[in-house]
């Protein structure tokens, strides 16, 4: 994790004293449903909880020195808790194995981690519908290839880039669902020590879903798809950045970040106004992206389970979900404060002499009586003149002195294909689909 690309709810959710929280609400649980069931003394449960209710510190540095010593951190936690308890947490632990401790805990810390990005994907949302209805009808032009196309509206631009968000939060929400489970089973997940009955009582005290079988983990299908989840997600995040990059360029200049006062742009050139904010969307999204290829790799253990995923998803888990948490964020002040130049979007459409109209005299043609080879060769051949002068000659005008074409449509036929508005007749259509 990097402190300059964190934030500090979703940070704490992968601190130390917010694990070893969770590892010891997870111990009193199963201590609690064994008092229950007679396995135990209830008086063990009793000073777990009696303890836990003073609100006492939990001592990292300490737990870690142990671990030091014993190479192992679950071990490790349980001595200092005796430690802190007394002779009763010798009960803790019962049949239990350290996978459920902390396989289990990194389905709370997951879950809660999604809970904020849900909370994120909102506020892009909310973002991004905002602006998609300012600009409906702020015509602009479409690009394929990087190459003018038809005219679209910017309004139309940002309702497709919501539409995407919105698929990726229902997808976010089925991961939460997948990755949400508690696996309180034993060595090798056959409940040879344990009853299913615990691992029942965890799971819902935590908020968790029971694991239908498990061996000694949870199977790692679910984190691989949770994260790549993430990935698909960061893609998105980086397909408007991508955009916005695009719309920055200085010979385009539709669109811009914002720019703040006192901001410099270059340490060499004065004028500089760079589009860091999508540029690092970028960078970000290639990371989180990286991250699921070796939750994938972690699918595949040995037999019963290896630790072979474990040092993976230290770095993972916390990683992926801080930088997605950041990710999603800094774009959601990108669209909310985004410099719109609806202007500069007219005169681009403009420049090329109204190539963009170029179908819709096709079709006509076509509609004429004209051959579709036929029509496209005559828009052709005047369309690549005014492609050669740069758009200084007009479409219309060399198709109005083309008698070729006036043989088959009048002027005003021809003049009516240039109708700008045509093109957006079915605006407020798409706008249903996607706002409802």
């Amino acid at each position: 994790m990097v402190p300059r690309y964190a934030r500090p709810a979703m940070t704490a959710i992968w601190e130390p004293e917010a694990k070893y929280a969770i590892w010891f609400e997870i111990e009193a649980h199963a201590t609690q449903k064994l008092a229950d069931l007679g396995v135990v003394p209830q008086a063990a449960a009793t000073a777990l909880w009696d303890w836990w209710g003073t609100n006492p510190g939990i001592d990292v540095a300490a737990i870690d020195a142990k671990e030091a010593v014993l190479k192992h951190d679950v071990i490790a936690f349980l001595d200092w808790v005796a430690e802190q308890v007394g002779p009763e947490a010798r009960f803790m632990h019962q049949g239990m194995t350290s996978s459920d401790v902390l396989d289990t805990t990194l389905a709370v810390q997951l879950a809660r981690a999604t809970d904020l990005l849900l909370e994120d994907m909102d506020g892009l949302l909310a973002a991004i519908r905002r602006r998609a209805e300012e600009h409906r009808y702020t015509p602009t032009i479409g690009r394929s290839h990087g190459i003018h196309a038809e005219p679209t509206t910017f309004g139309l631009k940002l309702a497709q880039a919501y539409a995407e968000f919105d698929r990726c939060r229902a997808r976010l929400v089925n991961a939460r669902a997948e990755i949400a489970t508690c696996a309180i089973s034993g060595a090798v997940g056959t409940f040879g020590n344990i009853s299913p009955e615990v691992e029942a009582y965890v799971a819902d005290q935590l908020g968790l879903a029971v694991e239908p079988v498990s061996t000694q983990v949870i199977p790692r299908d679910r984190h691989a798809m949770y994260f790549s989840t993430l990935a698909v997600i960061a893609s998105s995040i980086e397909r408007l950045a991508v955009e916005i990059r695009h719309l920055q360029r200085t010979e385009v200049l539709e669109a811009e970040e914002y720019f703040a006062p006192g901001q410099k742009g270059s340490s060499a050139m004065p004028h500089k106004r760079n589009p860091i904010l999508t540029e690092n969307l970028t960078g970000q999204a290639r990371m989180i992206r990286a991250y699921a290829l070796p939750a994938l790799e972690n699918v595949a253990l040995w037999h019963e389970r290896d630790i072979s995923h474990s040092s993976v998803e230290r770095f993972i888990g916390p990683d992926a979900t801080i930088t997605l948490d950041f990710a999603l964020a800094r774009l959601t002040g990108v669209v909310d404060k985004l410099l719109v130049y609806p202007e500069r979007m007219q005169a681009n459409m403009d420049r090329m002499g109204g190539l963009v109209h170029s179908q819709r005299v096709l079709l006509a043609l076509t509609q004429a009586g004209v051959t579709r080879d036929n029509a496209y060769r005559l828009v052709q051949r005047n369309a690549m003149k005014v492609w050669e002068s740069d758009g200084r000659l007009s479409l219309l005008e060399l198709l109005k002195a083309d008698a070729d074409v006036t043989a088959a449509l009048s002027e005003a036929e021809l003049e009516e294909k240039f109708d700008l508005a045509y093109h957006f007749k079915h605006v407020d259509t798409v706008f249903d689909r996607v706002f409802g």
